[in-house]
């Protein structure tokens, strides 16, 4: 979380600096990550709370709300760098490309470093082959960076930086959308998915004693 949080601050700022939208939408998609993180150690924590008189539940729920407050921000900030990239497309600006693949390549060996450091875990564990995973994505999502910014110093193709920033926008939003409907559906107690709930009805009434099923929760 160390890590990735530094590169994030500094991949933001150097995005800045070198007026790279594809920088900036990478450093949202590194952002996903930390966030990541911090929901599932957040999660971790309170889940070991025990319930009390105001809290019945405890507060393990506390995670599903932070899940959707994550999806939203994320949605709001792919808006803000979309539009940013769309209004590129009619007049590209200079990037200082030398500065974004420097930055981008940093990001490589970061997210590399972060994928090996869960590589051992991964076998065994889902949670930890997810981030795992996630994060191997993300040096790719980097490499991409990297050479988008070759090939424009080589072309003087500027429109190259806003099309791989709406790239990497659409691989978050792809995702985030998924968070959003799941954390969603928990905040508004849904029936998981894998639940059948009229083969659970229909096993209640089985049930010696009982007639008939009113007012089913799940």
């Amino acid at each position: 979380m160390a890590l990735n949080s530094a590169f994030l601050v500094a991949e933001f700022v150097y995005g800045w600096l070198s007026n790279s939208t594809a920088l900036l939408a990478d450093a949202g998609h590194n952002l996903s990550d930390v966030l990541g993180l911090l929901l599932s150690w957040g999660a971790m924590v309170l889940a070991k709370r025990v319930p009390n008189e105001r809290f019945t539940y405890g507060w393990r729920s506390s995670s599903i709300l932070a899940a959707l407050f994550n999806a939203v921000i994320l949605l709001l900030a792919c808006g803000a760098i979309g539009w940013e990239a769309l209004s590129r497309f009619a007049n590209p600006e200079p990037v200082a490309s030398t500065t974004v693949m420097f930055v981008a390549t940093v990001g490589i060996l970061v997210n590399g470093f972060s994928a090996w450091l869960f590589s051992r875990g991964q076998q065994n564990d889902l949670n930890v082959r997810a981030a795992y995973l996630h994060m191997l994505a993300d040096a790719g999502v980097s490499v991409g960076v990297v050479l988008a910014a070759a090939l424009m110093s080589q072309t003087g193709w500027r429109w190259l930086d806003p099309l791989v920033s709406l790239v990497i926008v659409a691989l978050i939003v792809k995702s985030t959308w998924g968070l959003l409907k799941e954390s969603m559906k928990l905040a508004l107690n849904s029936v998981p998915e894998h639940i059948d709930a009229a083969g659970v009805a229909a096993f209640l009434r089985q049930q010696v004693g009982v007639t008939e099923v009113h007012d089913l929760h799940i």
